[in-house]
């Protein structure tokens, strides 16, 4: 009975009281059912497979660290559509394109690939803003982030990324070796098994990239500094108990700062 209700729940998406129809048994039965697998919410199953999602967490920082990109529109100046309107938008970013290319020109169009680093264990994270997403840029990426760690007394032993060229690359499997790291890749087509980083890329968008009102691109990516330091140190995480993610880096110093 336990397996035909978890079937139906898993392939077919039916709440209690349809599958306590179809069975012919109490709609409390099957709740309780669902309860006891730990499939009583939709949200606890992957949408393509209809298995249980089985949410892990590595025991120490010290062990693996999430590495993906994001990809953000460049504001023009002026701001962008999604304060001042489409039409207005549209008007800031041709007028932002035709500026001319000077010593101190800066991308203000286009995108912004920005490299996202985030240690499994405390949720720490790290993150650089780049004009592609290719190996050498993120082998860069890598060697800055694992330094940036080893400061915070946490030395990377496993590398997550998922399978896009960049981490395929010779110079991605070179260079984790070069730092001591093992390079991991998670399965095709499954982007949950890197959930941890695909959750801080929309804390990431909600929190510093719309926001708030942007006049140009340049000071969207001056603001950046600022909110890792307040998510890494003061924004409170429902994974850490409520407390910033810097909290479970117990030998970091001046961590409450």
């Amino acid at each position: 009975m336990v397996r035909a209700i978890a079937r139906l729940r898993w392939r077919h998406r039916l709440g209690p009281v349809q599958i306590a129809g179809r069975l012919k048994i109490p709609a409390s039965t099957v709740h309780a059912v669902l309860v006891r697998c730990r499939i009583n919410r939709l949200t606890h199953i992957d949408r393509v497979t209809g298995e249980p999602l089985r949410r892990y967490e590595h025991d120490h920082p010290d062990s693996l660290i999430h590495v993906d990109v994001t990809k953000f529109g460049n504001i023009p100046d002026g701001g962008g559509h999604r304060y001042v309107g489409r039409q207005q938008g549209e008007i800031n970013k041709r007028a932002t394109r035709g500026l001319p290319r000077g010593a101190d020109y800066k991308p203000r169009t286009g995108t912004a690939f920005v490299h996202t680093v985030i240690d499994d264990h405390s949720r720490v994270a790290y993150a650089e803003i780049h004009t592609d997403e290719t190996a050498m840029t993120a082998t860069a990426v890598l060697r800055r982030a694992m330094a940036w760690f080893a400061e915070l007394g946490v030395t990377v032993e496993r590398v997550l990324s998922d399978n896009g060229s960049a981490y395929r690359s010779h110079a991605w499997r070179d260079t984790c070796a070069e730092l001591g790291a093992t390079p991991k890749r998670t399965r095709p087509y499954r982007p949950q098994t890197n959930g941890k980083i695909e959750r801080f890329h929309r804390t990431l968008a909600a929190g510093w990239a719309y926001a708030r009102f942007y006049p140009s691109e340049a000071l969207r990516r001056a603001a950046l500094p600022g909110w890792l330091h307040f998510y890494n140190h003061h924004r409170p995480h429902s994974s850490t108990g409520g407390k910033p993610p810097v909290t479970r880096l117990t030998n970091l110093p001046g961590h409450h700062s």
